[in-house]
């Protein structure tokens, strides 16, 4: 009989410093049965020898940043708190991949739901054979779009014919709709794509301090194509504070001097013209400038989650860099590997909460290697 016990993060997640202090892992308990000769008369009771083992995601690219099929469980070291430990195993093992989609974009002119969606496609399209797929919206609410699926036709389906676009983004939500459905497939190779500007309400904090403990909670690598960046300099290019050109919205009296010389030639008039038009509309600009700020708060917690689960934080300039961007993150998850070993500071020996730090070395030349920063230990 195996039995499979994964640890809880005991995550402290603080939105207003935007810090992460650790994450958490996967650790395996198997429980072996070994038979033994019977007395007359007594029921035979297995006897279980418990092993530990840690699941460790790890993306390695050769020197022309190419995926290496070759690689070997010998090509790597790794260390735990600086302790070098002995790999069991190095395999590669289908992808589960969760589209995380934010539908919203009130506030950001850049964000738009057709453009979300070639996004996702994008990405799809460039996932492995056997890979797993699911799809998340969130806006007025965190909707289930598609559940798992290997089939690329029914999510694709799922994408053109459900998804919507609204006004609020409820983030918090839809974290814990995201970590709902990622405990429904094996742990090895979760990941999460989040496609959103990182912006949610200010209530929100604690729910959102709570949500990202729980999506931690998955072992998922986190990949994040932002809206941040494109949205920022997209408000500046349309609304200047002041503005100069040749055309402006008629006033009154220009309709009234059009109704009563209607032959004279008004537009040629008009752009003889040159006019300075400065925004007046104060209350409007304080909301883009309180959600451009929102919007860097945004980036912080938004590269450190993906920092420390070993994922991407994408920065596009342009929404035609994006839907390049869908495609980069479908060829990163297709170079990943998961490593076991199992610690040589064993895990029934942990403190609660204890924080144990990882790191993975090529012992090959040529190799370039990334992972997570480390894990919660925990004796349960």
């Amino acid at each position: 009989m195996i039995v499979a016990r994964r640890c809880g993060s005991q995550y402290l997640f603080a939105l207003i410093a935007l810090s992460f202090a650790s994450l958490n892992c996967v650790a395996q308990t198997s429980a072996t049965s070994v038979p033994r000769p019977t007395p007359p008369g007594e029921a035979q009771e297995p006897v279980r020898v418990f092993t530990e083992e840690v699941l460790v995601p790890v993306f390695v690219r050769d020197s022309k940043g190419h995926f290496d099929p070759t690689l070997e469980a010998d090509d790597l070291l790794v260390f735990e708190d600086d302790v070098s430990q002995q790999i069991r195993s190095l395999r590669r093992v289908p992808s589960s991949v969760l589209l995380l989609l934010d539908t919203s974009g009130e506030l950001n002119p850049a964000m738009n739901t057709n453009t979300t969606r070639e996004i996702a496609l994008n990405l799809i399209s460039n996932l492995s054979p056997g890979d797993s797929m699911a799809a998340i919206q969130f806006g007025t609410r965190a909707e289930l779009l598609q559940e798992w699926t290997t089939k690329k036709e029914e999510i694709v389906r799922a994408l053109k014919m459900k998804l919507s676009s609204s006004k609020h983004a409820h983030l918090p939500e839809a974290l814990i709709a995201a970590t709902s459905q990622l405990h429904n497939v094996g742990a090895g190779s979760r990941h999460v794509v989040l496609i959103t500007d990182g912006v949610g309400s200010a209530d929100d904090e604690l729910r959102l301090t709570s949500a990202i403990r729980e999506l931690l909670s998955t072992n998922a690598t986190v990949h994040v194509i932002s809206y941040t960046s494109v949205g920022r300099k997209t408000i500046r290019r349309r609304t200047p504070l002041v503005k100069v050109t040749n055309k402006k919205r008629k006033s009154a009296k220009d309709i009234a001097d059009e109704i009563m010389n209607p032959t004279a030639p008004w537009d040629e008039i008009r752009r003889r013209k040159i006019y300075v038009i400065v925004d007046t509309d104060l209350s409007m600009r304080n909301r883009r400038r309180d959600y451009k700020d929102a919007t860097k708060e945004g980036e912080r917690w938004l590269g450190d989650l993906a920092d420390e689960t070993g994922g991407l934080m994408l920065l596009p300039g342009s929404s035609a860099e994006m839907l390049r961007q869908g495609e980069m993150i479908a060829r990163e998850i297709d170079t990943q590997y998961v490593v076991a070993y199992a610690p040589k500071n064993s895990l029934a020996t942990a403190a609660d909460g204890e924080y144990r730090r990882i790191k993975v070395a090529a012992r090959r030349g040529g190799l370039e290697v990334r992972t997570r920063r480390g894990y919660v230990a925990t004796s349960r």
